[in-house]
């Protein structure tokens, strides 16, 4: 099933600001609540989509990668276990209060889940990787297996609450001033926020009770991708301490450069050189798509410069709405070197006016077959 747009989900526009988004998101994640609709399934999905869709346009570098690329420039092309940063229908509720539970003031016990609160729990931070794909996997998508080195949590690491905070992540210290006693509440010195501290750090783990470790991670690239989309594989980063939140692997997809097909959008473009024998009689000939072999038909009198267009043979779109066009290129080759017979062949020609120039008239100049390539 399709997503849907994540404007439409918030009901705002492309030009919203996003103190507008921020607040679309706000009025719907009040609406649909699971503490205000306890038991309803439905509510409970259209909470999640409404925080995957503010999760995507609050981020500036998300939202540009959305409005150019559609849902697989963020991922949700890939289904499953990416996308944003929930992974397009991975998320769950301990996600969306961790990263958006200010959002909701004073309501539901100040954005706690079941209305009485919740434990302190941080995300890991994510890794980022880059891919290269030949046209034929950007055509036809493909699964890459990649080694990863991670930060994992040690076998045999244990945390223990931290009495200095206990468990809150800040402390709160109150001051006397003349206009009577201030409270401030900044981040806990002794557990910087987490709210765990060390128990047990096995031997290799380092002072968070986190290990390197090297993982085989399986990516699977949706049909269509190309250069600069970015996909999310959720929970592949490093791992946070003391059970929290693992974080996301990024991955940013390269394109290798084909020899012989080059692309511009969605479209194909390649260049079909024939020579004037075959130019003037016609001829069929085989070239290469990223579908496979195809033969097309040269018809006599084919000029230079004249473009074929194969209907569907380009990248299928992003979005899923159909596929682009391959573009032949027609370039009639002249020879550098003849023959004496074919010397004098042509110089009759020339001799007895023959073989002239005569246009019709009806020729195309190069901006026509630029409209007609486009229309």
């Amino acid at each position: 099933m399709s997503k849907r747009d994540y404007y439409e989900i918030l009901g705002v526009s492309k030009s919203a600001s996003a103190d507008e988004i921020k607040k679309a998101y706000r009025k719907l994640a009040i609406k649909y609540h699971p503490d205000k609709n306890p038991g309803d399934k439905s509510a409970e999905e259209k909470f999640k989509e409404a925080a995957e869709a503010y999760e995507v346009l609050s981020d500036a570098d998300k939202k540009a990668r959305y409005d150019q690329f559609g849902h697989a420039g963020v991922g949700g092309a890939a289904g499953g276990g990416y996308g944003g940063g929930f992974g397009g229908g991975g998320m769950n509720m301990e996600d969306i209060f961790s990263q958006f539970g200010d959002i909701f003031g004073g309501h539901f016990g100040g954005g706690g889940f079941g209305g009485g609160g919740r434990s302190h729990q941080i995300k890991g931070s994510n890794l980022r990787v880059r891919i290269r794909l030949n046209l034929d996997e950007m055509v036809n998508g493909t699964t890459k297996t990649i080694k990863v080195k991670r930060m994992k949590v040690a076998e045999g690491a244990t945390s223990k609450t931290c009495t200095t905070c206990n468990g809150s992540g800040v402390q709160i210290k109150v001051m006397n001033t003349m206009f009577g006693q201030m409270q401030t509440q900044t981040t806990c010195g002794t557990c910087n926020g987490l709210g765990k501290i060390a128990d047990k750090i096995p031997a290799g783990a380092n002072s968070e009770g986190l290990i390197k470790s090297e993982e085989e991670v399986s990516i699977k690239i949706p049909a269509g991708a190309r250069d600069g989309i970015q996909l999310n594989v959720r929970g592949k980063g490093n791992d946070a301490p003391f059970g929290g939140i693992p974080g996301d692997l990024l991955v940013v997809i390269e394109e290798e450069q084909d020899a012989t097909i080059k692309r511009e959008g969605d479209n194909l473009h390649q260049e079909l050189y024939i020579s004037f024998a075959e130019a003037a009689l016609g001829t069929t000939k085989e070239i290469n798509t990223v579908g496979g072999k195809v033969k097309i038909k040269i018809d006599a009198g084919t000029q230079s410069g004249k473009i074929l267009r194969l209907a569907g043979k380009g990248l299928p779109s992003i979005d899923s709405y159909g596929k682009g066009d391959m573009f032949v290129h027609v370039n009639v080759w002249t020879p550098q070197k003849l023959t004496p017979e074919q010397k004098e062949f042509f110089e009759t020609q020339m001799r007895t006016g023959q073989m002239q120039a005569e246009p019709s008239g009806k020729e195309k100049s190069f901006f026509d077959k630029v409209r007609d390539m486009f229309s």
